[in-house]
């Protein structure tokens, strides 16, 4: 996201005049990025550079503020595309080491589980991650934002980790003796008491932000860069495998939860209607085709849940800081964005 904000005139600036605001001061702590123009001849490289920054590497929102005296001025307008800025590394070097030494614990795990999030789907990684779990047999559980990278239906789609996620992949996160995390950050909602979480694994972090790698989870093995392009490389230092007896564990849990949860939603007994059985109709309808959206509370995450997704970026919602209101501007987008 690129926010072009308005400005008092340049002459006005720090005096507290009407309608002036600080907002390069303000947006600091939520942009990757965020400038203040005062000539109209700074606006094609601040643009150009706005536009850059937020769509390379890890994707974020930045701000550029213009004065009003620099929207009236005039002056010979060029446009340069920005390949580059000085100090900025958006993609970090994977070094080669580190996909040796992940692939080793994960060949060596007798019971891996793989918990990835939208770093996946933002990589465009979807073909190899799918490859990765696929060759070495690996469990693989998913945050919210990471939903709909691979179908629900994929028999290593093991459900939804976390506060509102799925039995098994949460009771045997503290079972698992490898956990390969990619392209998600821990977040307090995945991950509840660090001082509890996965203590016993060994903990393997493909990440492009090398800001997000030991800032909650201690890592053993840290494969930075682009999860497309890491993923990819460390495919065929991967033995075969299968893990059959790990994997009966998560099916003998997610059978408990049926019993003991999923059934009253999907299938209740009582009078009225269930959220569960929404999506359940939503199902039947769309066959796993449609576009989720989802604004924010309880109905995000009973569709994140029981939603079906057969195709990536179909689950579209918010996820962190409580957006109300996200849905229908998204609906919106997402309908452009796949209109059939």
């Amino acid at each position: 996201m690129v926010c072009i904000t308005g400005q008092v005139a340049s002459n006005l600036l720090g005096s507290d005049a009407f309608q002036e605001t600080d907002i390069v001061g303000i947006s600091t702590p939520v942009t990757k990025w965020n400038c203040q123009v005062t000539k109209a001849s700074q606006i094609p490289e601040a643009i150009a550079k706005a536009f850059y920054i937020a769509k390379s590497g890890r994707p974020g929102p930045v701000l550029v503020d213009i004065t009003k005296d620099a929207q009236f001025e005039e002056f010979d307008f060029a446009y340069e595309k920005c390949k580059g800025v000085r100090s900025y590394i958006p993609v970090p070097e994977t070094h080669p080491e580190s996909l040796i030494q992940a692939a080793k614990l994960i060949n060596e795990a007798k019971q891996p589980l793989v918990v990835w999030g939208q770093g996946v789907i933002l990589a465009e990684a979807e073909a190899e991650f799918k490859a990765v779990i696929e060759k070495a047999g690996i469990p693989a559980a998913w945050t919210i934002l990471g939903a709909s990278a691979i179908a629900t239906s994929h028999p290593l789609n093991v459900g939804m980790v976390g506060m509102h996620g799925n039995y098994a992949p949460n009771m045997l996160t503290n079972q698992c003796d490898v956990l390969i995390a990619i392209g998600m950050r821990f977040d307090d909602r995945v991950t509840g008491s660090l001082n509890t979480y996965a203590k016993q694994a060994k903990i393997i972090h493909f990440e492009i932000d090398p800001a997000e790698v030991d800032k909650n989870v201690k890592t053993d093995v840290a494969v930075l860069g682009n999860a497309k392009e890491s993923l990819a490389a460390m495919l065929p230092l991967l033995n075969k495998n299968s893990h059959t007896d790990w994997h009966q564990k998560f099916k003998d849990l997610l059978k408990i939860e049926v019993e003991k949860v999923i059934n009253d939603d999907l299938y209740p007994t009582k009078e009225g209607l269930t959220m569960g059985e929404v999506l359940k109709e939503i199902n039947k309808q769309s066959k796993g085709q449609a576009a989720i959206v989802s604004d924010v509370g309880q109905h995000q995450m009973i569709a994140c849940r029981y939603a079906e997704f057969n195709e990536t970026k179909s689950n579209i919602t918010s996820g962190g800081l409580g957006t109300m209101g996200f849905a229908l501007p998204a609906a919106i987008g997402a309908k452009m964005g796949a209109p059939r």
